[in-house]
Parts: C-alpha cells; structure tokens; sequence
C-alpha cells in the first residue's frame, strides 16, 4: 500500500481551505455588485456563483484538469451563502457620493475583489505547478484564475471592467502568482510562500485602490485615458 506523501496532503489541505476563501470573496463582490444594480435575491445569488467559479473554472479548462464545483457543489453553495449574506446585510439606502468618489457598497466589493484576486492568483498558480505546469505557464493560471471571474461580473452587471481601467489591477495578481511560484521553486512550503505571493498581490492592489495607482500609459495623459487597463 502506497503511504501519501505528507508534504502533498498538507498541499491538497491548504488548496481546499483557500479555494473555499478565494470562492466566499469573489462570491461576495459579485452580490455586491447585484446590489450597486438594485437586483433581486436571485441575481444575488447568480452573480455571486458565476463571480466566485468563473476563473478557477477557465483555470480548469486550460489545463485540462475536472472541473473544481461540478462535482463539488459546496462550492456553488459558499457561492449562494455570500449571495444571500450580502443581500441580508448591504444596505438598502446608499446612494453615489456627491464628491464622485466611491460609495459604501463600491469600496466593499474592491476590497473584497482585491483579496479573492490575491487569494486566487495563489490558488490558481499553486494548483498548475500541481499538476506539472511549466511555472510561467502557472504565473499566467494563477492571473486568469484571479482576474476571470471579476470581468464577468462586471460585464453582466454593466460596470466599468477593472481590466479596463488604468487603476493596477492584473499586475496584482500577476506579482503575487510569480512571488509564489518564484518561492515554491527555491523550495520554500506551500504556506510560507502562498502568503507571501497573497501578501503581495493584496498590497499592490490595496494600495492601487487607496492611492489610485496605475503604470505608465501609452501616449498622452488625457481625460479619456485614464480609466485605462494596467
């Protein structure tokens, strides 16, 4: 009998409980997002679902590996459950600022969107080199993963798409796959470097958020350039 390897059940252990984390957040960005359109409790629901599997199901899909929710349906419910917490809890009055600047219910769904994005660019390159991904094949899984599900969020709900927006937001998750992949192939353990590879992408993204931080844009600093993608 074959004894499992405890290194790569203490791999499989840590993947599960932040795939669970990764899901809960975007889930709950996604509801949030529901609730900036005035939605009903099943719109919360579906936003919630199709944000928290979108990008781990397109991880899926390029690699070629089973789907992560179709025969794990816990995952669509922690989907529903962030749904449905978030249409208990949100506010029901918030209106826009008159200053412009992000409400309540925006500034929730970027900071719970900045942490699924650390957590998921981790997630997703963790489980790449998994299964014997080439490690800048896994960078670029662990940036899909991260990033996938937000865009079909904003897409269905008619926002303007943070891939769109000068604001960094790939070259977070970008930072924080590399930092895991880079440590996980100096042979530091899963935890140590998935926290640091999710501790930076959080703080790049953070601080973009805080600051409105963005790269250097091609061409001239205008009006209509500066919602543009970085």
């Amino acid at each position: 009998m074959t004894v499992p390897d405890p290194a790569v059940s203490a791999l499989i252990t840590a993947l599960f409980w932040l795939d669970y984390a990764a899901v809960a957040l975007f889930g709950a960005s996604g509801a949030i997002a529901a609730a900036r359109g005035r939605q009903d409790i099943i719109t919360f629901t579906f936003f919630a679902a199709i944000t928290g599997v979108g990008g781990g199901t397109l991880r899926d899909l390029l690699i070629g590996a089973p789907v992560f929710w179709v025969q794990r349906p816990d995952y669509i419910l922690i989907c529903a459950l962030a749904g449905l917490a978030v249409w208990g809890l949100a506010p029901r009055n918030a209106s826009p600022r008159p200053d412009g600047k992000p409400g309540k219910r925006m500034l929730a769904m970027l900071w719970l969107d900045a942490m699924g994005l650390a957590a998921y660019a981790v997630v997703g390159a963790a489980k790449a080199l998994n299964l014997g991904v080439a490690p800048v094949s896994a960078v670029v899984m662990g940036v899909l993963t991260a990033t996938f599900g937000g865009i079909i969020r904003d897409v269905l709900a008619g926002e303007p798409n943070l891939l769109l927006r000068r604001e960094i937001y790939i070259t977070a998750a970008l930072l924080g796959a590399s930092v895991f992949v880079t440590l996980s192939l100096f042979g530091l353990s899963f935890w140590p470097a998935g926290l640091s590879g999710f501790a930076a992408a959080l703080a790049l993204r953070g601080a973009a958020i805080h600051w409105s931080l963005s790269l250097p844009a091609f061409g001239p600093h205008d009006h209509d350039s500066r919602n543009k993608s970085s």
